[in-house]
């Protein structure tokens, strides 16, 4: 009996693609959509690539999408429900490696980290002057957390660690965050007035595209830091450089942009009050270790019909 056929895009790690190949044939991503391949039973999202209903109507066969990650943003989920082809993906296990990521940010960012390894690096660094490269302080200071799902629950929790006050802004108030991490639920008006730290760590929607942007860097602290660990089209690409150049906020540091990479030659990279990472979030051995295997075994089961261990509900 032939092997079920799978489309990835890719490269996959060696692991990933050899535990789907024992199972599945693996195919190259652009080779099924030319419509060479047919039937396609399964489709593996290992990047952000763009799924949706004119894509799935040209591979009728698909029984399971299967995310390797949580942000299912580039899957068009109503699409997938209308033609009862279940989403899966990997939530729960980056939540604490995300949220380091959001704390290693702020912290760089605060103490000025990157500009000081390069200047260490450097031949200009001769002689210690105190008075030089002076950052701002993280314990004691504010942190404003936009959506304060599971990983904003992570970052309140690292937060309570540098004595910092907690103020978070959602969709609705969550009653055991005022117990569990001090917070205080406030409108996103507020958050952006008070916040030392405004960190964003809601998923990408159509409420959440384009929430920062001029009116709410008008709203910020001239000393305020902007931190980004969710998608970059929640931030205003062009708003966002605008707000650095002139100084309007303190500095910010991005996990994520929007477009992701930027163009090389983008004003963004030559500003040295950003510090900016390439979408290291999850990517630690022993998170993205367990997405490979959630992330698999939802494509398998969907494969043979079963229900997924994690099924993304529109």
């Amino acid at each position: 009996m032939s092997k079920p056929r799978v489309i990835a895009d890719g490269p996959l790690l060696p692991e990933i693609a050899g535990k789907i190949g024992e199972h599945a044939e693996i195919l190259p991503w652009q080779v099924a959509l030319d419509g060479s391949a047919d039937p396609i039973a399964g489709i593996y999202t290992y990047g952000h690539p763009r799924v949706d209903g004119p894509m799935l109507d040209r591979l009728p066969g698909v029984r399971v999408i299967s995310n390797y990650g949580v942000g299912v943003d580039h899957i068009v989920l109503p699409d997938a429900r209308d033609r009862s082809i279940p989403v899966g993906n990997t939530p729960g296990v980056l939540d604490g490696a995300t949220a380091d990521m959001a704390f290693t940010l702020l912290l760089a960012s605060a103490r000025r980290l990157v500009e000081g390894d390069r200047y260490a690096r450097s031949s200009a660094f001769t002689v210690y002057d105190p008075g030089y490269m002076l950052g701002r302080e993280v314990h004691g200071a504010t942190i404003g957390i936009v959506g304060m799902g599971r990983i904003g629950k992570q970052i309140a929790q690292r937060a309570r660690g540098f004595d910092m006050q907690v103020l978070y802004h959602n969709r609705r108030p969550i009653p055991e965050a005022a117990a569990a991490y001090a917070a205080q639920y406030v409108s996103l008006a507020d958050l952006l007035r008070r916040a030392d730290f405004v960190v964003l760590s809601v998923p990408l929607s159509a409420e959440t595209r384009g929430l920062i942007g001029t009116q709410e860097f008008a709203l910020m602290k001239t000393t305020a830091t902007l931190i980004n660990v969710a998608r970059g089209p929640v931030v205003d690409t062009t708003a966002l450089t605008a707000a650095l150049k002139s100084r309007r906020i303190y500095a910010a540091a991005v996990d994520v942009t929007d477009p992701e990479p930027l163009p090389r030659d983008h004003p963004l990279l030559t500003l040295d009050n950003l510090t900016i990472a390439p979408h290291l979030g999850s990517a630690t051995v022993q998170t993205r270790q367990q997405m490979a295997e959630i992330s698999i075994e939802n494509l398998l089961r969907g494969l043979r019909g079963e229900p997924l261990l994690f099924e993304v509900r529109p």
